[in-house]
């Protein structure tokens, strides 16, 4: 089969591996879509783990053989990957701490290598132990919309964290293809979304899907307009979805006492800031955190997705075969202002 395989910091090579075999505990799916997530691209760009992997979780596909034992799914069915389930009763699990847990931290997907997700190749290996993340993909449904599963997976969870009330006021800072994903499930929960952005057309959209007011991130009037904005009342969140240490001081600023500032994109190891103590002490400014993605809601997920209430298709800018593997993480990279969720679709001419 042909696979996309990382051999280093930004070397990413088509190359052909052997078609995995599989236990009799396990299914081998025949790989259709998979989205390009930020957090792969770190891990190739900045060499963040060893060489060889085959990355690519975001995944949708059609099972073409089960093991013996493998109950609940058939060949031909078309299917959802889940790559990482939590163990659901170490001490993390126990607080729904899930990506901290050890077997969380495991990656039940793989074409071949360290189990990296695998998606970037035609097959993929899935173990038994992420079966209860595997979701079928209706026959109305399409492979795309199955493979964003996953990233909306992970925003839902964020908003969970956030513990918010309908009508509050929440700021959405950067509304790339996550950014919207929060600015409509925000928005489904009846909260008031404020959404900042660069790029006019990516706030023309998170309008479409719901936001109330929109700012240019870099209006030099940022802070009164948002204050302006949210009234009496003041803002009572903020979500920062782009790595901008500034935009997390600012929202430190701007957000309520008791407010709460989520950060969702800051994933480099060993990156410092100041902050503020104060501000959390004594104002009791929530900073918090959101990292991947809760298997608990992944039927509520599948629902807001299949039903087209999250409708993500609208997100999905640019399609690669898989021998553009290399281009679409560079364009994801590297964002355009037209350029939003970028797959890798291989039922394109050419895979």
């Amino acid at each position: 089969m042909q696979a996309v395989v990382y051999r280093g910091p930004r070397d990413l090579r088509l190359e052909t591996l052997p078609v995995p075999r599989i236990g009799p505990n396990e299914l081998l799916v025949k790989v259709a879509v998979c989205g390009v997530c930020p957090t792969d691209i770190k891990k190739m760009h900045y060499g963040t783990v060893p060489p060889p992997r085959v990355f690519g979780h975001e995944t949708a596909g059609t099972i073409v053989r089960t093991g013996a034992r493998v109950r609940g799914f058939a060949v031909g069915d078309r299917v959802a990957l889940h790559h990482h389930i939590p163990c659901m009763h170490c001490h993390f699990c126990r607080h729904q701490a899930f990506a901290q847990c050890l077997t969380y931290k495991r990656t039940g997907i793989t074409a071949g290598f360290e189990p990296a997700g695998g998606g970037y190749a035609e097959y993929v290996r899935v173990l038994p132990f992420v079966f209860p993340g595997v979701i079928k993909i209706p026959a109305r449904n399409t492979f795309q919309e199955g493979a964003m599963l996953e990233p909306v997976n992970t925003v839902l969870k964020g908003i969970r964290r956030l513990n918010l009330l309908p009508g509050d006021n929440v700021l959405v800072v950067g509304v790339g293809p996550i950014g919207l994903m929060f600015t409509r499930l925000l928005a489904l929960e009846k909260m008031r979304v404020l959404a900042s952005d660069l790029f006019p057309s990516r706030l023309r959209l998170a309008k479409k899907l719901g936001a109330k007011v929109l700012l240019q991130a870099n209006d030099p009037k940022f802070a009164e307009a948002v204050r302006r904005s949210t009234g009496k009342q003041g803002l009572d969140a903020a979500i920062i979805c782009a790595p901008v240490d500034a935009a997390v001081q600012q929202a430190q600023e701007l957000v309520n006492g008791a407010g709460k500032i989520l950060l969702f994109a800051h994933t480099k190891r060993g990156a410092k800031m100041p902050i503020d103590l104060a501000a959390i002490c004594a104002d009791e400014k929530d900073l918090i955190g959101s990292y991947s993605a809760d298997v608990t809601l992944q039927k509520e997920v599948a629902r807001l997705v299949f039903s087209g209430r999250m409708p993500v298709r609208e997100l999905i800018t640019h399609r690669f075969s898989l021998a553009q593997t290399a281009a679409a993480v560079d364009l994801a990279a590297q964002p355009t202002p037209d350029s939003l969720k970028v797959v890798v679709d291989q039922t394109l001419s050419g895979r």
